[in-house]
Parts: C-alpha cells; sequence; structure tokens
C-alpha cells in the first residue's frame, strides 16, 4: 500500500483517534484536568482529520478550511492542558485566533493559496510553541515528563513555523485541494509523528507528576508538613556539598523543654498545637532556602546554608523568643515550656550527616544541662 497523502491521512486518524482515547482512560484513573484536555484535542484532530478527506470531493468550506480551523482549536486545547497543568491561566488575547481563523475563510479560487497554508500553519506553531514555553519550568519544578514533552511541543511547533514561511519561498508547488505538494506530505507524516510523541510524553508528565507527589508525600511529616527523617537524610546532601569557608552553613538540633507537661495537663491536640505553632514560627524566622524538618516526637532539625555567627545567633534568640512567647500565653505549666537549641557550624562540604546530629545532639545536651531555653554551638 502507498503511503500516498488520504493514506497518511487515514493514519493520522487512527493514531489521533488512539491517543484520545489513551489519554480519556488515563484521565479516569488520574484525574487530572489537563489530560482531558489534551484528550478532547486528539478528539478534535481526529474529527478535522477526517474532514480533511472531502477536500478531494471539492468541499472547501468543510475540507480545507474547517477541518484545518479544528487543528488550531486542538491545539489551542493543548495549551489550555499544558497552561491548567502548571497552574497558568491564557491571556484573553488568544481569543484574537477565532477573529483570526475566520478571517482564513478565503474566496474559492484561493483555495490553494500559499498565504493560507502559511497564515494557517504559522497559527498552529505559535500555539505549539507557547505550551512549549508554559512548560519551561524550574529545575527543582521541572520533571522528565515535563521536559520530553517542552522539547515535542517545541521542535512540532518550530515545524510548523517552517511550514508556515516555506510555501511563501518561489516555486514552491502547494495545493491545499489535491494534497499535492512536498510540503504537504512533509507535514503529514511528521503529523502522524508528532501525535503519537505528543500523547506519550502528555501521559508520562502527569505520571512523573503523580510519582514526585507521591514522594512528596512520603518524605513529610503529616502533622506539620515539614520534611520528615526520610526526606531530610534525601535532601541534606544536596546542601551540605555546597558548604564552603565562603558560604559557612549550620545544623540546628532542636528540643522542646519540659514538652511533657502539656501533654499531661492539657492532652495531645495540645501538644500537637504546639508543634504546629513550632513549624510556623520557624518558616517565619528561617531563610526560605533552609531545609526544615521534623525528627519525630518534639525534635526538629534545621540546615541553614550561607549563615554567619551573627546572623546564627540572631536566628536562636528569634526562634526561642517566639515560641516562649506562644507557649507561655497559650498554656500555663509549673515549668516554662522553651527551646534548647544545639548547633553546628559548618565551613567544610561534607556527606557524613550522621556524625553533624551527633555533634549537634552534644550541643543540645549542654544547653539543657545548662539550665535548658538556650542554644549551645559547637
Amino acid at each position: 500500500m502507498a503511503f500516498d497523502p488520504p493514506t497518511l491521512l487515514t493514519l493520522t486518524i487512527a493514531i489521533a483517534a488512539a491517543a484520545a482515547l489513551y489519554l480519556l482512560m488515563e484521565w479516569r484513573g488520574a484525574r487530572e484536568q489537563a489530560l482531558l484536555l489534551w484528550a478532547a484535542g486528539f478528539a478534535t484532530v481526529t474529527v478535522g482529520s477526517s474532514l480533511s478527506l472531502l477536500r478531494a470531493n471539492g468541499f472547501f468550506l468543510v475540507g480545507v478550511w474547517f477541518a484545518n480551523g479544528l487543528l488550531i482549536l486542538a491545539h489551542w486545547l493543548f495549551l489550555l492542558g499544558v497552561l491548567r497543568f502548571v497552574g497558568q491561566r491564557p491571556s484573553r488575547a488568544w481569543w484574537l485566533l477565532v477573529v483570526i481563523w475566520c478571517g482564513l475563510l478565503l474566496p474559492e479560487p484561493l483555495t490553494s493559496s500559499k498565504l493560507y497554508l502559511s497564515l494557517n500553519s504559522l497559527l498552529v506553531g505559535l500555539l505549539a510553541l507557547r505550551a512549549s514555553w508554559a512548560l519551561k519550568l524550574e529545575s527543582d519544578a521541572a520533571t522528565l515528563g515535563t521536559r520530553q514533552l517542552h522539547y515535542v511541543l517545541m521542535i512540532h511547533g518550530l515545524f510548523y513555523v517552517a511550514k508556515g514561511l516555506l510555501p511563501l519561498a518561489p516555486n514552491t508547488l502547494v495545493n491545499l485541494m489535491a494534497f499535492q505538494g512536498a510540503i504537504i506530505r512533509i507535514s503529514l507524516v511528521e503529523g502522524s509523528m508528532a501525535i503519537l510523541l505528543i500523547a506519550l510524553s502528555m501521559t508520562g508528565t502527569v505520571r512523573y507528576q503523580r510519582e514526585r507527589h507521591i514522594t512528596h508525600l512520603a518524605e513529610r511529616d503529616a502533622l506539620t508538613s515539614l520534611l520528615n527523617r526520610r526526606g531530610f537524610e534525601a535532601q541534606a546532601p544536596r546542601v551540605l556539598k555546597r558548604i564552603s569557608p565562603s558560604q559557612p552553613g549550620a545544623l540546628l538540633l532542636l528540643d522542646l523543654d519540659n514538652f511533657k507537661q502539656i501533654n499531661d495537663l492539657y492532652g495531645h491536640a495540645a501538644g500537637d498545637h504546639l508543634l504546629l505553632a513550632l513549624a510556623d514560627i520557624a518558616r517565619q524566622t528561617l531563610p526560605t532556602d533552609a531545609l526544615l524538618a521534623r525528627l519525630g516526637g518534639d525534635e526538629f532539625v534545621f540546615l541553614l546554608k550561607d549563615v554567619n555567627d551573627d546572623e546564627l545567633l540572631h536566628i536562636g534568640q528569634q526562634l526561642r523568643q517566639r515560641f516562649h512567647t506562644v507557649a507561655s500565653h497559650t498554656y500555663l505549666t509549673p515549668a516554662p515550656v522553651s527551646l534548647s537549641l544545639g548547633v553546628t557550624r559548618l565551613t567544610q562540604p561534607t556527606q557524613d550527616l550522621s556524625s553533624l546530629l551527633a555533634q549537634s545532639d552534644q550541643a543540645l545536651y549542654e544547653a539543657k544541662r545548662r539550665g535548658r531555653n538556650r542554644m549551645e554551638i559547637c
């Protein structure tokens, strides 16, 4: 069977329909709205490609104008899905595409117009490139799936931009009604391949996000939403290897003094309230790039980078004072509920987190021994 344009278009219809069903099934399991928008996009491609077969019978309005308009609509749905996935909203200016599409309703003698093919292709390329740009995320937010979809959409968009510019070159044979011209054939081949790659990338994007979310939950403390021990041990090496004499850091180990009184006198809900209060105070007091973790019970650990001794003393004082204010004004206890901190200064890169925790634990023990509600630095 020869791979003539009608055959390639039929293949495109089959792949697009399969992609729509595939993404719809994924949506039923993940309930990610982006998947539903992407599935709708491929369903639109299926309808548009089916209508394109009618152009050979001379139906310009349906086979060319409406069919190509559905291709623009499909990429608009792809863009909406991407923006939904990354938490953005489309600009109202994008609705001008509807006006431009209607403006492409040219008289029948211009059905093979190079200008028509150029404008239609540029609109598709612009939508694909905008979706690709939305997926250009920061390294800590990007996943393998988002990067893959970013590059697939970028290549697809650049192809359509090139396709939109090539017909303007001299002696370029383009006949939209008869599917004639090298540009038409190459476009059909690219379309079939792009549908498959985009669909697989879209599914992978959502799956990687779901896996990252599961990992995120596994590394978080259920009460405070800070890192748990597992999450802290996984992320701390990344910070520790960047420590240097010019950018020193610190490991702070914290423990609540006389915390048992809260649980005994007011119940465990009151104890949880104080732990949450400490977590909130830490978020407000410490730098945004600090690692904050609850190791268990009333024991917390904070890892700071690029902090000098004066800043460290100020941070320790702020943590103790703010927590003492909350605890003393909320619960009356025979002995004050306060904070003790054991701190290890960091001046060299290291991967030995266990030794650092042990040093901070010794400093914390010394703070307790010297009367509590204080910070000891080693």
